[in-house]
């Protein structure tokens, strides 16, 4: 959350210029609030997606009516977490959408330091899928220049990573030509 927050206050021109960055700000630090009771819930735990919306508006519920409600005096805040919430859920605002993305980008800068981190030991080449959920024009541009710092890195210790297909499709826009590691698909 914290890292996504930052990477708000770096918004793309031109499109930090329709945005309003500290709403984008907000909705950073909010969009998993639900995920510090319920917890992560990836596709892979087999949770129905209606499930675990269930679970998660409980949850941001109890946060920002019972922790955060009237008796707290705090019910003013709580409200406001919970309308950037479900601002974000529902995913129709610019802001929302913005921010959606960013939550991509972020997990796609998180796997690329882990795998320099690991010295071309640690392939999580899995997750580059994540990035062809990018929405924005803007945000794919900046996908991309990680996802080609990424090709970089792997020629540089001369390895060919898992994702190369995937990352290809982000970067050219297509299949084809693969930038991320220098052949054809």
């Amino acid at each position: 959350m914290y890292r996504m927050s930052i990477l708000t206050l770096l918004a793309p021109q031109p499109l930090r210029s329709s945005l309003n960055i500290p709403r984008c700000t907000l909705l950073a630090l909010v969009h998993d609030m639900a995920e510090s009771l319920v917890g992560d819930i990836t596709p892979k735990d087999g949770v129905a997606k209606s499930e675990k919306s269930r679970r998660e508006r409980t949850t941001m519920t109890f946060l920002t009516h019972s922790l955060l409600g009237p008796s707290t005096g705090c019910a003013d805040a709580g409200q406001q977490i919970r309308e950037a919430w479900e601002e974000y859920e529902a995913g129709v605002t610019l802001e929302s959408k913005f921010v959606h993305d960013v939550d991509k980008l972020e997990l796609v800068l998180q796997m690329m330091e882990y795998e320099r981190r690991g010295e071309g030991e640690v392939d999580l080449g899995e997750f580059v899928h994540v990035a062809e959920g990018i929405k924005l024009e803007e945000m794919k541009v900046w996908c991309r220049e990680v996802l080609r710092e990424r090709g970089e890195f792997w020629k540089s210790v001369g390895k060919v990573p898992e994702g190369v297909d995937a990352a290809a499709r982000v970067l050219t826009g297509k299949d084809g030509v693969n930038d991320v590691s220098g052949s054809v698909s």
